[in-house]
């Protein structure tokens, strides 16, 4: 069988683009560019949406923000924005149902963000800043008060919902150890029913 030959070999077009450097060698590049039949993944459009999102908030700012300007204050700015629009339940200290998972009826308390909403958010938005050629030692996602405000909402969310955030840990296996005396009790049953 003939796997050189063109007749029983079709042709694709490939991502390979080859260049030719010298004209004993060439260099051999995979193309980086996406093809229109692929789609992004689903936390790539995500990524997108927030990014878009927040550079729509710097420009509504007053006085409009450019991404440049933006520091850490900008970022937890955008965060106690996001509060109006978020779902989950989060008690006032003065709430009955304060530190309750299932609270029995309704109350006035607020809906917010949900931590672990937050949390992702900035990790996006932090991916995307690198992206769009922002410096990661100025990234303002990463800086050391978008962290402690994340901490401190975690943990109050994690006190006025009665929810833990802490993560579950598998419990080792207990270990068998065989004590002298359960030792000599399995020989002896062991000589036992075999005598029998």
């Amino acid at each position: 069988m003939d796997l050189a030959s063109p007749s029983t070999n079709p042709t694709y077009s490939s991502p390979v683009i080859t260049t030719p450097t010298t004209p004993t060698t060439t260099t051999t590049t995979l193309a980086t560019t996406t093809s229109p039949s692929s789609t992004p993944s689903r936390y790539e459009n995500q990524k997108r949406r927030d990014w878009n999102t927040f550079c729509q908030y710097l420009r509504n700012h007053r006085p409009p923000l450019s991404l440049p300007m933006c520091s850490g204050a900008h970022v937890l700015e955008f965060l106690r924005y996001l509060d109006q629009f978020g779902k989950t339940k989060v008690h006032n200290q003065t709430c009955p149902f304060f530190g309750l998972p299932n609270p029995p009826a309704p109350c006035p308390c607020p809906l917010r963000q949900a931590w672990g909403s937050l949390d992702a958010l900035i990790g996006r938005l932090r991916a995307a800043y690198e992206e769009h050629g922002g410096r990661p030692e100025g990234n303002p996602f990463g800086a050391k008060a978008v962290r402690i405000y994340l901490r401190e909402v975690r943990d109050f969310q994690a006190k006025a919902r009665g929810v833990s955030y802490e993560k579950k840990r598998k419990r080792p296996k207990p270990k068998v150890t065989a004590t002298p005396q359960s030792a000599a009790a399995a020989e002896a049953a062991a000589a036992g029913s075999s005598a029998g």
